[in-house]
């Protein structure tokens, strides 16, 4: 509605009038309030569940983030090709990796390179996930781990040592070569399930001193 003195045609809106009544009851003010503690009212009668952390840890979901891991495949080799699709993907710049050509003599991967250096720094991570969505050869994953708080913030920067996922049954560590006849999409496909006599031959030259085989002595 516009005031009859209002000549500018822009329409102002006019005082509502009092309710009947005029000011409001006793009941209508303290009804307000009342629901306002009917919450910690309802909660001073249930019962107290005490967690004791971290005596008892409680455990979490199945899909939790929480500390990240550099998987490897059945017969050791590293999964982490080296391309930093994580380090690119990461909103908080907490991941840092320099990849290597695999070599011969020097074989950490499946692939053409590996990542010689990672590192991810947990005074900036945010546990977004984005890395692991990033990586193209499921070489990142995130685990259950969430005790990560320490003193000291040097020991919060993981090197790559403290992200490999340990040796596991059949697994040699690395490097060494491919299975005999096997090249990068035998691992993808599921070829290849543990190390051969003949990995474990070459990584046993290695220990011992001596000069292993060739790729290609291998294969043979």
């Amino acid at each position: 509605m516009r005031r009859p003195d209002d000549e500018s045609g822009v329409g102002r809106a006019e005082p509502r009038t009092p309710e009947k009544g005029g000011k409001p009851g006793f009941l209508s003010e303290l009804l307000p309030q009342v629901a306002g503690f009917g919450v910690s009212f309802s909660t001073m009668f249930r019962k107290v569940e005490t967690e004791e952390y971290p005596e008892q840890p409680r455990p979490t979901e199945p899909r939790w983030h929480g500390r990240h891991q550099l998987n490897r495949h059945p017969d050791g080799l590293e999964k982490c090709v080296g391309c930093e699709l994580c380090a690119w993907a990461c909103p908080a710049d907490a991941i840092y990796v320099e990849g290597a050509d695999n070599t011969d003599a020097e074989r950490y991967s499946p692939g053409e390179r590996y990542g010689r250096v990672y590192q991810i720094n947990y005074l900036r991570c945010i546990f977004c996930g984005l890395c692991i969505e990033a990586c193209p050869t499921r070489a990142l994953t995130m685990t259950n781990e969430y005790e990560l708080a320490d003193s000291d913030r040097g020991r919060l920067i993981f090197e790559k040592e403290q992200l490999l996922a340990p040796l596991r049954s059949g697994m040699l560590p690395p490097p060494h070569p491919m299975p005999a006849g096997a090249d990068d999409q035998s691992y993808y496909r599921g070829e290849v399930t543990k190390a051969t006599p003949e990995q474990q031959a070459w990584v046993d030259a290695r220990v011992a001193g001596q000069t292993p085989a060739a790729a290609g002595e291998v294969a043979r």
